[in-house]
């Protein structure tokens, strides 16, 4: 194949404000930057309970209030939720039906490793919530996946997995750079859609893809797997 990823970006779905608790810009200061980076969608996804330091859920509950668009951007709203140990969301449905999205993920700070099928598993069942369309970080060896059991499973629950761009500029990352090659070929092999995102904890990092798209072109990766060159092919995802 001759997948050439030559197609400009236009959104950014996992970002970070000062609501998270460990992050350093404002609403107004991260769709700023969007703009700035010629994004059309910016996706606002603050982390949830478990992580130290960050917004109560009541957060969630007053997200109307917030402008549709800010500085020409188009404005989604997720939260980006962690796994339990037992393989529960970290947030209550309740919370999770006022959000456009959920972005499920395994953080260590708050999870215990329990191998890579159980970890797998343990993620698994939280993607079947209906809320949840993003899996993010896939890549950590210190808390291990089962791409085989995962990628599958993506497919089924109309899920994308993350490309995380960040993820590959961090040195504690274990094998991150392997396990994402496995995972992508089995996303590229079985039609698995993939996002790619900053993880940007501050506006200089939004829309920043360098690393991830220099993967994804090294692999040939079909293009068209890619939710982030159109928001009209987000969108259908989300619904």
């Amino acid at each position: 194949m001759n997948h050439n990823i030559n197609t400009s970006y236009v959104l950014d779905i996992h970002t970070h404000t000062l609501a998270s608790g460990h992050a350093y810009g404002t609403l107004r200061e991260m769709a700023q930057a969007a703009a700035a980076a010629g994004l059309s969608v910016l996706g606002i996804s603050e982390h949830g309970p478990g992580t130290p330091g960050t917004c109560d859920p009541l957060y969630f509950l007053n997200l109307n209030v917030v402008p549709e668009r800010l500085c020409g951007v188009r404005l989604l709203h997720g939260c980006e939720i962690n796994v339990r140990n037992d393989g529960r969301l970290w947030l209550d449905q309740r919370y999770l039906e006022r959000l456009d999205y959920g972005i499920v993920g395994i953080h260590g700070i708050c999870y215990e490793n329990a191998g890579k099928r159980k970890n797998t598993e343990n993620l698994i069942s939280c993607m079947r919530n209906e809320k949840i369309r993003f899996v993010s970080h896939p890549d950590d060896g210190n808390m291990p996946l089962d791409y085989e059991l995962l990628v599958p499973a993506a497919k089924e629950y109309h899920v994308a997995l993350e490309v995380n761009n960040n993820s590959l500029l961090r040195a504690d990352r274990l094998d991150c750079l392997q396990n994402y090659q496995t995972m992508l070929t089995l996303c590229d092999r079985l039609r698995v859609s993939v996002i790619v995102s900053s993880d940007a904890h501050d506006p200089s990092s939004v829309g920043r893809f360098d690393k991830a798209r220099q993967l994804l072109r090294q692999m040939d990766f079909d293009e068209e797997l890619i939710l982030n060159t159109s928001a009209e092919k987000l969108l259908a995802h989300l619904k």
